[in-house]
């Protein structure tokens, strides 16, 4: 220990010896530090850290799998069937999430409402801090609404009070019973805010309705590869039963937290390594200044051995204050990192999950300890082996210590900036197929124009009964025209899915032609729409099997996105009317009903035909059996994202089909200030249903928020790539200027000799050239290795994009050239008489 103090005390004494050097060597390495620690944060606190749930590694994510090896939500009873006959999950529910207006507390809000059935909370291993849980009578079909809410709902709009009983919710116009608070944070699903009864919906008998999540916990002992095999066994078994009633092939089983994070993970990990490159950079920046101080410490070295120091007592030296320093950087860092995290979070992608999570914690300042002790122990052993291996005797003689292992700590010093280079060029290339890939994602045609077009949201009540209907197609259409008469308001429409907002339902079709359709099936149909068929079973049963074998048949169906939409929505977007009309006043509730269709589904069905006058069954989206008759063809719209290309779509008239409104957003292209617009609608749907909170935004910042994610790996990579190319610069400009310094006397002797200030810059340029040139040609080869993982984040460019290399890779080689210019006209200016007289 006393050992270790003088040491420590030395070490100390040499630090602040050389403050520039001491300065500049901690600034670099919290720099690297500070982006490691940073990004780790982020990683841990959304890939690595458990779940806050009891054993939260035996909680799985299930999905039915098709033949195709598609994932798909689960329908009622291919669920029973797993719940039931199962013997390696002990617990498996349902669940599902969706915004709805809320009233009761201190204001209307807009909520997420999640749907989850018996043992949800059991398989989660949680349960509420006030209040109780779900009973048996709660969760039934036709039980009177009990809900639980979350701690922060709780507090912020119930007054916080232990008064539970005596809180009353009303849930789209439902009242509902407040029985329980759960525990604050838990959030799960979809940052859900009040949870209630699966059970009170309707169960679905249809084999194809797939829409409920599903998880489950595996039994003590039981492994996720037993389950997965068991649970392919069932779905094998209900294939084999139900042939063609089911899609349903296989079971496919997750960890949750592997099923939340996954779509994630590549990106992360991806920015997690860029940040590790950073800190590699810096590295070797420390172990350049190292080598230069260690070279000037030669004839101290040298000295002390002579003196009877072993060697391993020098490298113990040279380890200290390399812990030193680190430790130093490492401090540093992790302050940095503290702002660091929270200007991540202010960027990040409001869609990445479990940010909530994200903190500098214990586990994540225990990975900067880490860092900085084997960055120490790197920067330590290299340095102190490379300057304690030199001869005493050389170093003692005269002037030796400006030739002792000179050449030896060039040549070092060049390889390090050489491979600072290579890893820059990985940087640069990963973040400019980055950049090129948001230029083409911005490039791309959505298929509609997002310029002066203010969007509100509307979380409106269910309209499950026929009663219903009517009232909710009245209420739209009062809405339209009121909206119409603000100021500068160009044109208004409507749809349930916002194109790069939300997304569309998706499902199957059948072409029909109606003489096929005997006059009792017709009968049916239209006893269906009227709701008159509830209470018998056995023609429900007869037109079920009817269309059943409709859909039998692959030549006349298919797949495509259904939307409810008005006649203002295409115009108000400049969504093309390329054949036919769109929806109009003709297209009443009692009309046939009409169906516009996207280009690419008119193109797939009908290539070498007229589709107008075509009939479509498409009930399967709405539970709406009557026939829809196609008026009109529009453009394609893309509508998950940007890079996705656009889907067949089938667009159904509100008026028509007012059921699946529920969620509903108004387009209004304007032509006034936003904020004026804004302000009117609020008061126009005030008026029309104060119980509604309407969300407005532009489309502009829509667009904006679906590239969120492309953008916030383009910005940290950008950052990276930028300091790197700065601390690689500063590397070339060190070792040439420390080079120039050690050869001060040569560059004396060949100008004393005849040689002109252009040998002397092109002998100086040539070195830097020639590493500047070995560390891209590395760097190249390793980035065609290693940017192949990146692949799944580029669009529109390929992993080895040539004109990226070549552009980084000339712009390597010009930085390089540039920071080796400066000192070498430094050394065009050597006197020859001052350089041979200070030797």
């Amino acid at each position: 220990m006393e050992s270790l103090r003088k040491d420590i005390r030395y070490a100390v004494r040499m630090l602040a010896k050389n403050p520039g050097f001491t300065l500049i060597g901690v600034f670099t390495l919290a720099l690297g530090i500070a982006a490691s620690t940073a990004l780790f944060s982020v990683v841990y606190g959304v890939l690595l850290r458990p779940l806050p749930y009891p054993k939260p590694s035996q909680i799985v994510r299930l999905w039915e799998v098709d033949s195709a090896g598609n994932r798909m939500n689960f329908a009622d009873p291919n669920f029973e069937a797993v719940r039931s006959q199962n013997h390696s999950l002990q617990g498996v529910a349902e669940y599902g999430a969706s915004i709805s207006s809320v009233l009761g507390g201190t204001q209307p809000t807009r909520t997420m409402i999640a749907s989850v059935s018996r043992d949800f909370f059991s398989v989660l291993g949680v349960q509420p801090v006030l209040g109780r849980g779900f009973a048996p009578e709660d969760q039934r079909f036709g039980a009177a609404p009990a809900v639980l809410v979350s701690y922060g709902y709780w507090k912020q709009y119930l007054g916080g009070g232990p008064d539970l009983p005596a809180i009353r919710l009303a849930i789209e116009t439902r009242p509902a019973s407040v029985v329980g608070v759960l525990p604050p944070r838990f959030r799960f699903p979809d940052e859900a805010e009040i949870w209630m009864p699966r059970e009170l919906f309707e169960r679905l008998p249809s084999r194809s309705a797939h829409n409920w999540h599903v998880i489950g916990r595996l039994r003590d002992g039981a492994a996720l590869s037993q389950a997965h095999a068991e649970l392919s066994t069932i779905a094998r078994r209900l294939k084999q039963q139900y042939g063609q009633d089911t899609m349903t092939t296989d079971v496919a089983v997750a960890t949750l937290q592997d099923s939340l994070t996954g779509r994630v993970r590549p990106a992360l990990l991806i920015l997690l390594s860029s940040a590790g490159f950073l800190l590699l950079i810096a590295c070797a920046n420390v172990a350049n200044l190292l080598l230069a101080q260690a070279a000037t410490r030669e004839r101290e070295l040298a000295i002390r051995a002579a003196l009877g120091a072993e060697r391993g007592r020098l490298v113990r030296q040279f380890l200290t204050e390399a812990l030193l320093l680190s430790l130093a950087g490492g401090a540093l860092g992790v302050f940095t990192a503290l702002w660091g995290v929270n200007a991540l979070l202010a960027i990040a992608p409001h869609d990445l999950p479990r940010l909530e999570e994200v903190s500098v914690n214990l586990p994540v300042l225990l990975f900067a300890l880490g860092i900085s002790v084997a960055v120490a122990a790197g920067l330590g052993v290299s340095t102190a082996l490379r300057a304690t291996s030199g001869s005493i005797g050389n170093a003692l003689a005269e002037g030796g210590q400006r030739h002792a292992g000179t050449l030896r700590s060039q040549r070092l010093g060049r390889a390090i900036v050489a491979g600072q280079l290579a890893i820059t060029l990985v940087l640069l290339v990963g973040a400019g197929l980055l950049g090129r890939s948001l230029l083409r994602v911005l490039s791309v045609d959505p298929g509609f124009q997002t310029e002066r077009v203010v969007t509100m949201d509307l979380a409106l009540p269910g309209t499950f009964l026929n009663t219903e209907k009517a009232p909710r197609a009245q209420f739209l259409s009062e809405l339209f025209a009121r909206l119409r008469g603000i100021p500068g308001v160009e044109e208004v429409g409507g749809t349930n899915a916002l194109p790069l907002a939300a997304g569309m339902a998706d499902g199957s079709y059948v072409l029909m032609n109606p003489e096929q359709i005997s006059p009792h099936v017709r009968d049916l149909i239209k006893r269906s729409a009227e709701g008159s068929l509830e209470s018998d079973q056995a023609l429900v049963n007869q037109l079920s099997s009817f269309f059943d074998q409709l859909f039998r048949d692959p030549t006349h169906t298919g797949e495509a996105d259904y939307a409810v939409a008005s006649e203002g929505y295409f115009r108000a977007l400049g969504i093309p009317l390329l054949r036919g009309r769109l929806f109009d006043d003709r297209d009443t509730r009692d009309a046939p009903h009409a169906a516009l269709i996207s280009e690419s589904l008119a193109r797939q069905r009908w290539p070498n035909e007229d589709p107008l006058g075509h009939s479509i069954e498409f009930g399967n989206m709405d539970g709406d059996l009557r026939l829809l008759t196609v008026v009109g063809v529009v453009g394609d719209v893309r509508e998950a994202s940007l890079e996705a290309p656009p889907r067949p779509t089938i667009y159904v008239n509100y008026r028509q089909r007012p059921q699946s409104t529920r969620t509903f957003s108004v387009v209004l292209r304007t032509g006034a200030e936003p904020g004026a617009v804004i302000s009117a609608a609020r008061e126009i749907v005030r008026q029309l249903d104060p119980s509604l909170p309407p969300r407005f935004n532009t489309y502009t910042r829509v667009i904006a928020g679906s590239l969120e994610s492309r953008r916030f790996s383009l910005t940290l990579a950008g950052i990276f790539a930028a300091t790197a190319l700065l601390l690689a610069t500063a590397g070339i400009y060190g070792v040439t200027a420390y080079s120039v310094t050690r050869r001060t006397r040569e560059i004396g002797v060949r100008v004393a000799l005849g040689a002109r200030g252009l040998d002397v810059l092109r002998l100086v340029l040539g070195q830097g050239m020639v590493t500047a040139v070995i560390g891209v040609a590395i760097g190249v080869c390793g980035a065609c290795l290693l940017t192949r993982a990146m692949q799944s984040l580029l669009f529109g460019v390929t992993s080895t994009d040539p004109l990226t290399f070549a552009a980084v890779a000339l712009l390597l080689v010009l930085v390089a050239l540039l920071a080796s210019f400066i000192p070498a006209r430094r050394a065009m200016r050597v006197d020859p008489l001052v350089a041979l007289r200070d030797e």
